[in-house]
């Protein structure tokens, strides 16, 4: 079986994919996921670890690994951990990795990977322009033509942190459930957050959908939502039509399909290529 790890800023998502499922398939079933809080300071003995606790009885059938961070130590602390396991054919997302996405960009050093791969599940599933909500640590809302190319987007503090911050910075407000309140009208201090932090972000994320595809002015265009907050989200927004939770980690089963096994990547970040030049 295939493992794919996403890490990201807040949390590490993993997913194993039947690797004996034909590569012309571009979404096949999970057979298992998984998601644990990150922790910058993580060493590769301890990301082993964990991960090992977490796959269980999966461990002795993992066949080969593809894996990203945006997080800087824990990229350097994957490396190190697939280096070790020289029995395993492994892929980190980065420099000399072909992912065939063109980054049309001002610099594409500065396009995180997760970004790079959200574009490639999403013109793989769809085959169409593509906006992709991310709900993460920040709102990624990333916008890929017709052709697959990553043509930009915008970004947005995350939900999460928002309400930390709120909280940290409002005496009289605390951290609440994200749960839909009865109303939009709230009728007390925990559903007036509630409202306006998921009907508030929802609004957002309309919003700047609705521009990017104007500014697009090509038909059709499919809006995916996805990360951790996407279902409730998405539930709410009048844009995102299709929730795929796996989106990251089907570019990183799609990357690691497309690379000769045991490429491990460069020491930098992944997109740093010359705009129009696929990655």
């Amino acid at each position: 079986m295939l493992l794919c790890i996403d890490i990201g800023n807040t949390q590490i998502a993993l997913g194993l994919y039947d690797d004996a499922a034909d590569g012309s398939v571009v979404r096949p079933p999970l057979v298992r996921d998984w998601r644990m809080r990150t922790d910058p300071r993580m060493t590769a003995d301890e990301l082993e670890v964990a991960v090992r606790a977490l796959l269980g009885s999966y461990a002795p059938e993992v066949s080969g690994i593809a894996g990203l961070s945006t997080v800087p130590s824990l990229l350097r602390e994957l490396r190190l951990l697939l280096a070790r396991r020289t029995d395993l054919p492994s892929v980190v997302v980065g420099p000399g990795v072909r992912t065939g996405v063109p980054l049309l960009v001002d610099n594409p050093r500065e396009v995180g990977p997760d970004r790079v791969m959200n574009t490639l599940a999403a013109h793989q599933l769809c085959g169409t322009a593509c906006v992709v909500v991310d709900f993460g640590t920040s709102t990624n809302i990333d916008v890929v033509s017709a052709r697959g190319e990553f043509l930009g987007g915008s970004l947005a503090p995350g939900i999460e942190i928002s309400m930390e911050a709120l909280a940290d910075r409002a005496a009289a407000l605390r951290t609440v459930e994200l749960v839909r309140p009865r109303s939009v009208i709230g009728k007390n201090t925990v559903e007036c957050l509630q409202s306006g932090v998921l009907f508030g972000f929802a609004g957002q994320v309309d919003g700047l959908v609705r521009r990017i595809v104007a500014e697009l002015d090509t038909s059709p265009v499919t809006v995916l939502g996805t990360g951790g907050l996407a279902p409730l989200m998405t539930d709410e927004s009048e844009t995102i039509s299709t929730y795929v939770p796996d989106l990251t980690l089907l570019g990183l089963r799609l990357t690691y399909l497309r690379n000769p096994h045991g490429t491990s990547g460069a020491r930098s970040d992944p997109t740093s290529r010359r705009p129009g030049t696929p990655n």
